[in-house]
């Protein structure tokens, strides 16, 4: 059986509203609470009634029964309230007269209530014990509780404090590196870290940064291409981004461009490197489908779209640039369509012839 235990070890209950203790019951414990609470609506044990009542509805009506009950000590708070506590659970447990073996869960509302516990667990089991603080109390010591539930909020932890210590290391940094004589730079890549650690934890970013390095260490492990072909990808694309700025500045040496040739710019000096990438990353997909054994051909359609696309913009940014004709334009655009289309025809009649039929004979 599951006892629900209310402690009130200063006796608020008896001493401001005069009824009788212990207190056994869900209504009746409810009655209680209400009842303190029209005496005293800032005292805390209200509180720890209505947990008790919460606790109760919460774990009843599963495979054991269950119980709430509340005892109390003396106003003065110290061995005298202890032993009334201990005199009013016999009276409970008695009261219960249970078949099997009571388990207990405490209910209190701070460290001085629970002075009492070695008193409880010499007479029954305790299962756990459930400090309720108010988050609007004003006392240090629900202060002292709220701050340490807020402590164990692993969201919270998340977004308040990794920011906070991330500011707070800053300074120390700033000094030991002038004491080590490093350079700003090196405090500058330390600090540009911790942000990005902060950023990273504040937005909850950490379990996708575990799953993507647990998948980039499976496919090391398992032999996937793909792992090569990203790297190199992002290598071309690095390339490519700084071929197109070193394009564009060489296009602004030579005359005042608007924003439609500098996109031509851009794309012109970075569109091969992108083409280089995409294709480089496709053919290593191309590659794990086929050791995998799911390999289909019309995979293969994707490097010529690429090539043909590469080939496309390449000429079409060459044309607003002025570097090629009109008539180069139409060739490579008609080439890139006519490879796109071919390509395309030829691995459906490819997958066709390989693909079993299947039917009846007359």
């Amino acid at each position: 059986m599951l006892l629900v235990l209310c402690v009130d070890l200063d006796d608020d209950l008896g001493r401001k509203t005069g009824i009788p203790t212990p207190v056994v019951g869900r209504n009746e414990i409810e009655h209680a609470a209400v009842s303190l609470a029209e005496a005293d609506p800032e005292d805390s044990d209200v509180n720890v009634f209505f947990e008790g009542v919460h606790l109760h509805d919460r774990f009843a009506g599963k495979d054991e029964a269950v119980e709430v009950a509340a005892v109390t000590g003396e106003e003065r708070g110290d061995v005298a309230a202890n032993r009334a506590v201990g005199r009013e659970l016999d009276q409970v447990l008695a009261q219960l007269q249970a078949e099997e073996a009571v388990r207990v869960i405490v209910v209190t509302d701070g460290a001085q209530d629970e002075s009492v516990i070695p008193v409880i667990r010499s007479r029954v089991q305790i299962d756990s014990v459930r400090r309720v603080v108010v988050r609007q109390a004003q006392d240090l010591e629900s202060m002292y509780y709220t701050i340490k539930q807020v402590l164990d909020d692993p969201e919270t932890r998340g977004t308040i404090l990794v920011p906070l210590g991330v500011l707070l290391l800053i300074y120390p940094l700033a000094i030991l590196a002038d004491m080590v004589g490093l350079p700003g730079s090196v405090l500058g890549l330390g600090s540009g870290a911790l942000g990005l650690y902060a950023l990273v934890r504040g937005l909850g970013l950490e379990n996708a940064i575990d799953d993507w390095v647990s998948r980039a260490r499976r496919s090391l492990y398992t032999g996937r291409v793909t792992l090569i072909t990203y790297i190199v990808a992002a290598a071309l694309l690095v390339v490519g981004g700084v071929e197109g700025v070193e394009t564009l500045d060489t296009v602004r040496v030579d005359e005042a461009i608007d924003v439609g040739t500098m996109l031509a710019a851009l794309f012109y000096g970075a569109i091969r490197w992108f083409a280089a990438a995409a294709f480089t990353t496709s053919l290593g997909q191309i590659t794990d489908e086929f050791l995998a054994g799911r390999f289909h051909w019309r995979y293969l359609n994707a490097p010529v779209y690429i090539l043909a696309i590469g080939a496309i913009l390449h000429t079409m940014s060459a044309f607003f640039l002025g570097t090629v004709d009109l008539a180069t334009l139409a060739a490579v655009l008609t080439a890139g369509t006519l490879l796109s289309v071919l390509s395309t025809l030829a691995i459906a009649v490819v997958e066709s012839h390989r693909t079993p039929k299947t039917g009846t004979q007359a």
